[in-house]
């Protein structure tokens, strides 16, 4: 039988603690969120559709991101027990300088449709953390802008090669001259991509005051009055914005490009360059070859070329060919602080969050950009401490093994070709 009693008013007593209430809405949504999906949540419900598409989607079918997205799920994790670790360093040494975590911002473009603050919430929020901040040559902040807003902390800056080759020569220089220690160059747009959810929402540059806008808005009304009543949306590199983004890429970028440009660009660059974009081993080998301080296993986020190789799947075959002759970096797909100590024990010297940021951005601005960096920095040392290593560099490709759905098809061997032809069987 259970043994009943009347409830003692002071132990009753001790059960009735109440929280203080938030009074911010903000802060009280912000707190609410306790991963990057529950910010996409709150900023989905916040920000019209064609913003939001644009930051979410991809090109074409959106394979790409799908893959990336799922490579990330398909790992399994190899802890470690009974090693004594009660804190973790998460801090990194990359291109010539400390980053408090393992992670930057990714460049993006067109931030400030995102949500008014734009990039100058997210350069504050990383100056604040201790992590760099990149800005892209399509952001809707000035490099002089971004510098102010993060005048202490590591900014770096991602150029695009234009068909007017002096744009980007200028922005390359003012980037210098800010003080901004590394240039990020893009070499995965030389036309823009397929982003089918833009055409289907009518989506350009700035947004147009349709019926089908405003009644979008009327549920998003913040959004729509933080647009209209602040500063007139400009870019960094552009002096026509009008047009849908495809057509906008179209007329600035060069099909073109090539390793001359590169040549150029580090003639003139003082400080640390990368190259973002790559996806395949041979063009790894080839950029190490040429002296660059470092690459980004990207494909732009599953915005360019849809189908293109997954950049975590490919993380270890580029860390053992180049990983002794320059640093190699990660993007496209992470979305949790276990995605990016993943990436740290396969061998990636730092990795860049993009569109975990802008939800964070579209939840609360800066605070949201704030609470994001909060959830990937918390996610990380609890999946460190819960595989026992103290620091990044004890991560090793011991504590991960890649799950991976896509396995290539083996091509036939000169054997094979030869008895094929003979209408002979052999065992591949």
């Amino acid at each position: 039988m259970v043994q009943r009693q009347v409830p003692n008013p002071r132990e009753l007593a001790e059960l009735l603690r109440f929280k203080r209430p938030t009074l911010n809405p903000t802060d009280r949504r912000l707190e609410r969120a306790l991963t990057i999906a529950d910010l996409r949540d709150i900023a989905r419900r916040r920000t019209p559709k064609a913003p939001f598409d644009y930051t979410e989607g991809a090109a074409e079918g959106e394979i790409s991101l799908a893959r990336a997205r799922q490579a990330f799920l398909d790992i399994e994790f190899h802890p470690s027990i009974l090693r004594n670790v009660p804190v973790v360093d998460t801090s990194r040494e990359v291109l010539g300088g400390t980053s408090a975590l393992p992670f930057g911002i990714a460049p993006t473009g067109f931030t400030r449709l995102m949500q008014a603050e734009g990039e100058e919430a997210g350069a504050a929020a990383a100056g604040a953390a201790g992590i760099p901040f990149t800005l892209s040559t399509l952001g809707t902040t000035s490099i002089e802008g971004v510098k102010a807003a993060n005048p202490t902390g590591r900014n770096w800056f991602q150029l695009y090669v234009m068909k007017q080759r002096e744009i980007s020569y200028g922005l390359a220089e003012r980037a210098a001259a800010a003080g901004f220690d590394t240039l990020l160059f893009t070499v995965d747009t030389p036309v823009a991509g397929a982003r089918l959810r833009d055409r289907r929402n009518g989506f350009s540059i700035p947004p147009q005051l349709t019926l089908g806008t405003i009644l979008d808005a009327l549920p998003r009304p913040g959004w729509w009055i933080d647009f209209l009543t602040t500063p007139k949306l400009e870019f960094a590199s552009l002096s026509s914005t009008g047009g849908t983004v495809a057509e906008l890429l179209d007329a600035a970028m060069d099909p073109t490009i090539s390793f001359a440009d590169l040549d150029e660009i580090r003639e003139l660059w003082p400080g640390k360059i990368v190259v973002k974009g790559v996806q395949t081993v041979e063009d790894a080998k080839l950029l190490a070859d040429t002296g660059v301080d470092g690459i980004v296993l990207s494909n732009h986020g599953g915005r360019q070329l849809d189908r293109a190789p997954v950049p975590f799947l490919l993380l270890p075959d580029v860390v053992r060919e180049v990983g002794d002759d320059l640093e190699v970096h990660l993007d496209t797909g992470i979305m949790s602080g276990a995605d990016i100590v993943a990436s740290v024990a396969l061998g990636a010297r730092f990795t860049l969050v993009g569109r975990a940021y802008l939800y964070g951005l579209m939840a609360g601005g800066r605070r949201g950009v704030d609470r994001a960096i909060d959830i990937l920095r918390s996610e990380i040392v609890r999946t460190m401490k819960l595989l026992e290593v103290a620091t990044l560099d004890e991560l090793t490709p011991k504590h991960v093994t890649q799950l991976t759905r896509l396995v290539p098809i083996a091509r036939p061997t000169a054997l094979a070709a030869e008895a094929a032809s003979e209408r002979m069987p052999v065992q591949l």
